[in-house]
């Protein structure tokens, strides 16, 4: 398994067109099947290659699920910052960020579908062996929060990460609560009553 460092790394580069038809018919597959009976003779197919040729791609189905786990993770951090780009001031983008992660996280058919058919294949990676991912997400989220307080010594962007972090990995896990998963503007308005103040950032009138 990739080390933190080196898979946030490859979450932030920029995705490449290569191989995106592969990755699309792998994510297909996964979603029709679930990943464990998905075969690597069933993505070719999907894709019109033969399987020789997907296996000189990727060497083993645990190396192409990681592909579409990268892939999703980089279409999620294009999501938040393409939210974030919508506002100005620094309230309203980290009241954003934390809708675009709560959305992402509702609206993730891979992730739903595992949780509901596959959890003994997600969820040790999600809870007893969830820290690696815990620690990519808290580390996109500590650079993004530096930018928008860039210059404040008393905000300790790491911390504010690991809670964020750390409450989109339990919303991913148990979604049905109080928090409005499936509702933007509601989760706005949380994010300015509860979110901010836990985080010491004052919410204006």
């Amino acid at each position: 398994m990739p080390t933190v460092p080196s898979m946030l790394q490859r979450i932030l580069d920029k995705p490449v067109s290569d191989g995106e038809k592969l990755l699309e018919s792998a994510l297909s597959a996964f979603l029709d099947f679930g990943i464990k009976r998905t075969s690597m003779g069933e993505i070719a197919r999907r894709a019109g290659i033969s399987p020789a040729t997907l296996y000189r791609r990727y060497e083993s189905k645990n190396d192409l699920v990681e592909a579409v786990s990268v892939r999703e993770a980089q279409r999620f951090v294009a999501e938040i910052d393409k939210r974030v780009r919508t506002v100005e001031g620094t309230e309203n983008q980290l009241v954003e960020i934390f809708v675009a992660f709560i959305t992402a996280i509702a609206g993730n058919e891979l992730l739903r579908r595992l949780l509901r058919t596959e959890p003994d294949l997600i969820l040790p990676r999600l809870t007893t062996e969830g820290g690696p991912i815990l620690a990519v997400g808290r580390g996109y989220l500590a650079e993004k929060l530096r930018e928008l307080r860039a210059g404040d010594a008393d905000f300790d962007a790491d911390l504010v990460a690991e809670i964020m972090a750390r409450l989109a990995l339990s919303l991913a896990l148990t979604p049905d609560g109080l928090i409005p998963l499936g509702d933007a503007e509601a989760g706005r308005a949380f994010a300015r009553r509860t979110l901010l103040p836990m985080v010491g950032v004052r919410a204006s009138a």
